[in-house]
């Protein structure tokens, strides 16, 4: 096993006091998620970020901000997620059906929605980041070099 962090990128992308999200397999299960997954080898995080979201979703983004950097230790697989997660508005829809074949569907989510769905969601770090998002957290994408 792999024991270094593995480093990821998501996207809060909010519209009209929702926000876009996927529901997508994880093992036997279903559960929801922002648009987020790994970066690829040589890929930029903002790349990352942008390419995610739309593999997952078939939205084109733009990110804005830095919300915040995770770390979490994954309960059942003990796999460590450095998460970098970023302010992106929405601006076309492209696909109607996300590229990605393990997302079931992308769906705009409200966060109480979000938050009276606690344990269907991927990890703790959706609440968290929406929790930051909405208490104004941002940094400048001149952070990252």
């Amino acid at each position: 096993m792999n024991h270094y962090p593995h480093t990821t990128v998501a996207t809060i992308v909010p519209q009209q006091g929702r926000f876009l999200m996927v529901q997508e397999k994880s093992g036997e299960s279903l559960v929801y998620n922002q648009p987020a997954g790994h970066v690829e080898v040589g890929e930029g995080l903002i790349a990352a970020a942008v390419r995610e979201t739309f593999e997952e979703t078939g939205w084109q983004v733009r990110v804005e901000c830095l919300i915040g950097i995770y770390s979490h230790v994954h309960e059942e697989n003990g796999i460590h997620y450095l998460r970098h997660c970023f302010l992106a508005t929405p601006e076309k829809q492209i696909a109607m059906t996300p590229p990605d074949s393990d997302i079931v569907q992308a769906l705009w989510l409200s966060h109480d929605e979000l938050k009276a769905m606690r344990n269907q969601l991927r990890s703790p770090l959706v609440l968290q980041a929406l929790a930051d998002h909405e208490a104004g957290q941002t940094y400048s994408l001149d952070l990252i070099k």
